[in-house]
């Protein structure tokens, strides 16, 4: 299958134009790739989920999945808990993380997630969410998975 099958060139050398100006472009993104500083992903000894920002939990999240320690499926639960969508939502979506300096107990949502859960007969979150706690505990050794 050939991309430019159809693509007609009005000036013959725009073909090549086109071409180096996307190689140009490939360049300029790794080289910013490269040169933008990754934090560290947060130790487990600096992972206080009982009092974290939203931010904090997708650093920390974000780090584990780098690191091979978390896979995306064990992740959706904390991405989940790091969303602030407002009650009007509308077409305004989610609140962003980076501008939310609130401190949140994660293991309480969490906590709450799974009675939710529990009360809605809803097997798939409920059993998320207790990965997620177990993942939680692994991590501090001081969370309550009972919910």
């Amino acid at each position: 299958m050939r991309i430019d099958a159809g693509a007609t060139y009005p000036v013959a050398n725009q073909r090549a134009s086109t071409a180096n100006q996307n190689r140009s472009t490939d360049a300029s993104f790794s080289a910013a790739l490269a040169s933008t500083p990754s934090s560290p992903p947060k130790t487990a000894a600096s992972a206080d989920f009982s009092s974290m920002t939203r931010q904090d939990l997708r650093d920390w999240t974000n780090g584990q999945i780098r690191s091979g320690q978390m896979s995306l499926d064990d992740s959706r639960a904390f991405m989940a808990m790091s969303m602030k969508i407002p009650v009007a939502g509308g077409m305004s979506g989610e609140l962003p993380a980076a501008n939310d300096s609130t401190r949140y107990d994660f293991t309480q949502k969490a906590r709450a997630g799974m009675e939710g859960a529990a009360a809605r007969n809803d097997a798939a979150t409920l059993k998320m969410l207790q990965s997620a706690m177990s993942i939680m505990q692994s991590q501090t050794g001081s969370v309550d998975i009972r919910a």
